[in-house]
């Protein structure tokens, strides 16, 4: 049991006292008066108490709605494992905001996510306890509350006096006066004094102080630090990294070539620019991107430019001549949700090519199907099943292959900001088994003298480099590219990339999400013993 719903059972006076307020033997009973009152946390524990400027017939009761919905999405975040981007829209319209409304909530969700490690350090120097002794619900009240004292335009007053109508209508009255305790603290320091404090408190260690300054978990700090040095980038760096994950991204959305083009796209929104590499992005500005003309039709699409670039990339990059001269088959390894397969289908079109897009999850199935629809008939073939099996099932067939591999996400933290919560350094060795696997059973189904593309959304050194040496340790029919070179031609001469042979995108030097790019090329060569695919498969746990 938490320490203040303890507070809160001992203070309904609930141990049988023969008089008001009174234990046997006379005494004061925990949580009340002499008189039989009952007290709040900061009276029962002898702390001053905080009084609230507002009179109270005039403090809101429930909360209002934005904060609300704010507070559910957190919660389903945390108790359904839930993503925010999948869970808020739907939340919104189905309660009917919308507006400044709906954009209140939207900031306030996404930032409190982001920020939880600082606020959570804030609030147990203001609470003088830990945050594992405070129940999650009215933990969440209080990030939502210090979030809007400490990075929100919004009155200390209405922020603190929100909050506690908030706890009220949601973790009860006793918990209301430990918010408003709590909160009334926090707003009593400003942003700087408590970023000092929390730094101070968390010692000597900078990557310590940087996980709680910047609001990512220690291991992320360092996988992170790690991966800048990788790609030849200086470790001074990181505190440019660890801000680019924390600010709102734009939305930056893809013209389908074939199906709708940038230009003209351009030219219909009042809010948007064109991409800053990729010939098919264009970034919106504000707005809603579902408003946008051609995103319910499937000839635009939401997809990060970085991510487009793969794609780019692996359908422009030069082949050796495929025997007979036959149109190229292409595979999506790990399609879903579908972006990558929508433009890689795009692309096919006009080249005469046609992709496989392959995915194990149903649901995620689904997901593809809806997102490749707009493209004409028979360009792409929709699959389920274990991508681990291609090289058994298809050997030698593909002429181009995209292995975008399930990974920890830690490139994408600026659009998944629970992610950096979710996941742990644990996670890190299933999933490194199951990209190996991935890998090799792409280039198992590559023919020789096509284009293997291993891609993840994260800069973690084991996904990346040691997962492709790992797997060129047992092959002798594999070709290293230099993946610079395919991004450049359709990036750009200018896309400034590290030493290379691999690629590596950053949120705070390109403004994409994290991508890394490894290009491989089949040669003809001693055949690898064959692969019985096993193992735990980290994305069908549980």
């Amino acid at each position: 049991m938490s320490e203040d719903r303890h507070e809160r059972r001992e203070s309904t006076g609930r141990e049988g006292p023969p008089g008001p307020g009174q234990r046997r033997g006379g005494r004061s009973a925990p949580g009340r008066d002499a008189a039989g009152r009952q007290r709040g946390p900061a009276r029962a524990e002898g702390r001053p108490v905080e009084r609230s400027a507002t009179r109270p017939a005039a403090r809101p009761r429930t909360g209002d709605a934005a904060r609300r919905v704010a507070f559910d999405v957190l919660r389903e975040v945390a108790e359904s494992d839930a993503y925010a981007n999948l869970v808020l829209p739907p939340l919104l319209r189905s309660r009917g905001i919308a507006g400044r409304d709906a954009g209140f909530a939207t900031e306030l969700t996404y930032g409190t996510l982001r920020w939880q490690g600082r606020y959570d350090a804030v609030i147990a120097l203001a609470a003088s306890r830990t945050t594992d002794r405070i129940d999650p619900p009215v933990l969440d009240v209080l990030r939502l509350g210090v979030h809007q004292l400490l990075a929100m335009r919004v009155p200390a007053h209405a922020a603190v006096s929100e909050s506690v109508a908030l706890a009220r209508s949601t973790t009860g009255t006793g918990a209301s006066q430990f918010v408003n305790a709590v909160l009334r603290k926090v707003s009593s320091t400003s942003t700087e004094e408590w970023i000092d404090r929390i730094a101070e408190a968390a010692g000597e260690d900078a990557t310590e102080r940087a996980a709680v300054v910047h609001s990512h978990p220690v291991w992320v700090v360092r996988a992170l630090r790690q991966a800048l040095l990788a790609d030849g980038r200086p470790a001074e760096e990181l505190d440019a990294l660890l801000e680019a994950d924390n600010a709102s991204p734009a939305v930056s959305l893809v013209a389908r070539p074939g199906l709708a083009d940038s230009r003209t796209l351009l030219s219909t929104l009042t809010d948007a620019l064109p991409g800053r590499w990729a010939r098919t992005a264009v970034i919106l500005d504000g707005g809603d991107p579902a408003s946008v003309p051609g995103v319910r039709e499937g000839s635009v699409g939401v997809q990060d430019e970085g991510s487009q670039l793969v794609a780019l990339a692996l359908a422009a990059v030069e082949l050796e001549s495929a025997p007979g001269g036959a149109p190229e088959r292409w595979l999506d390894l790990c399609a879903g949700p579908g972006g990558k397969a929508a433009l890689l289908g795009a692309l096919a079109a006009q080249q005469g090519a046609t992709v496989v897009a392959n995915e194990l999850q149903p649901h995620r199935v689904r997901l593809v199907e809806r997102t490749v629809a707009a493209l004409p008939d028979g360009v792409v073939e929709v699959r389920c099943a274990d991508g681990r099996e291609v090289g058994l099932t298809d050997p030698d067939v593909y002429d181009r292959v995209l292995v975008d591999a399930p990974c920890t996400g830690l490139g994408a933290l600026r659009r998944r900001p629970e992610s950096r919560w979710r996941r742990t350094a644990a996670d890190v060795g299933p999933l490194t088994q199951l990209q190996r696997e991935l890998l090799g059973a792409a280039l198992d189904a590559v023919r020789p003298g096509g284009i293997v593309a291993y891609a993840t959304c994260s800069p973690h050194v084991a996904e990346t480099q040691l997962v492709v040496r790992d797997v060129l340790k047992r092959r002798a029919d594999v070709e290293l590219l230099d993946a610079r070179d395919a991004l450049r031609l359709v990036g750009g001469e200018d896309l400034p990339l590290g030493p290379g042979p691999h690629a590596q995108l950053w949120p705070h030097v390109h403004g994409t999400d994290a991508m890394h790019l490894t290009m491989l090329r089949k040669t003809p060569g001693p055949v690898p013993p064959t692969r019985a695919p096993g193992g735990t498969d980290p994305r069908t746990e549980g």
